[in-house]
């Protein structure tokens, strides 16, 4: 049922990084006591949170979400550095970032102005497009800011990767992983 779960919009990250990032994660933890770090099946990138949705406005967002991304072509984004939310000292959430992108705002804009239309109430902030990799700082040592770093490949190079789909994922809090593809929307080729 639509109203047991809860649902969100996201670009899907393609296996290399999802790989990339739990490498990082595995060699870096130690360093980063915080108390759960995400499954890497389920890093993503947020495009619009729904929240719990009836069935009805569910579909409709499907259908209207897929109209406006049918015209959508693929598109690239390169990891940037790490980051925090939450207060300084002891964060609520640690994320990788990407480099600023003309085409992921844009395709975010669509997606947030479509599930707006539809009837759901989003979030208001500003779109700071993040994956999140763990949350709860546990330590009794103080988040020290000077431990962020940018994220490169084995040669010290960027990471970039295309961007072919976005997904509606559903999530199952009693899973690992807890999200599930509810819909998918692909992407155009660039031609």
């Amino acid at each position: 049922m639509a109203d047991k779960h809860h649902y969100f919009f996201a670009v899907k990250l393609p296996y290399e990084v999802k790989s990339y990032l739990d490498r990082w994660v595995q060699m870096h933890e130690p360093k980063f006591p915080f108390n759960r770090w995400v499954h890497p099946e389920d890093y993503h990138i947020t495009l619009a949170f729904l929240g719990f949705a009836p069935k009805e406005m569910l579909e409709k967002a499907i259908n209207d979400v897929r109209e406006i991304l049918s015209n959508q072509y693929t598109f690239e984004l390169t990891l940037n550095e790490l980051g925090i939310f939450g207060p300084e000292k002891s964060p609520r959430i640690f994320w990788a970032d990407v480099k600023y992108s003309k085409d992921l705002n844009s395709v975010q804009k669509l997606v947030y102005d479509t599930a707006s239309k539809v009837g759901f109430e989003l979030d208001k902030k500003p779109f700071k497009p993040h994956i999140t990799l763990a949350r709860k700082w546990k330590s009794d040592e103080p988040f020290n800011r000077d431990k962020l770093t940018s994220l490169k490949n084995s040669r010290g190079e960027e990471f970039t990767f295309p961007v072919s789909e976005i997904i509606l994922y559903e999530t199952h809090l009693d899973q690992t992983p807890k999200y599930k593809e509810f819909a998918k929307f692909t992407l155009k080729k660039a031609d």
